[in-house]
């Protein structure tokens, strides 16, 4: 039997029912351009992991937060602060969970949460 191997994250999706605003307001958040922008898709490169834009179908109020993912930021007291400044909404306060670790959460304007941590001993393998 071969060894099956996961290769870590590749890409998260956010679904936003604007595609334009939300590539403007993805655009400022995360300071970048996308690399691929086309009208069923937008994608970003954030540090060498994929954050993409989808197209809704139905606009909900309500999306599940049974799943988070978390971006890693080296201030996350600032960062918090700007993207609250863009025009997120609190979703949890910066919060320290053990050691040095903090984690937050905020909502976008399409009520997707972004999650941002700062881990200082987190490394990333290759």
């Amino acid at each position: 039997m071969s060894q099956i191997m996961m290769l870590g994250l590749r890409t998260i999706i956010y679904k936003v029912s604007d595609l334009d605003k939300a590539k403007k307001w993805y655009s400022d958040a995360f300071n970048t351009k996308p690399y691929f922008d086309e009208p069923f898709y937008i994608g970003f490169n954030i540090g060498g992991y994929e954050l993409g834009l989808l197209p809704e179908e139905a606009s909900s109020e309500t999306k599940s937060d049974n799943v988070l993912s978390y971006w890693g930021v080296e201030k996350i007291d600032a960062t918090y602060q700007r993207l609250l400044d863009l025009g997120a909404t609190e979703h949890e306060k910066p919060t320290n969970v053990g050691g040095e670790i903090v984690v937050a959460t905020v909502k976008c304007p399409w009520n997707n949460i972004i999650g941002i941590i700062y881990n200082p001993q987190f490394k990333i393998e290759n």
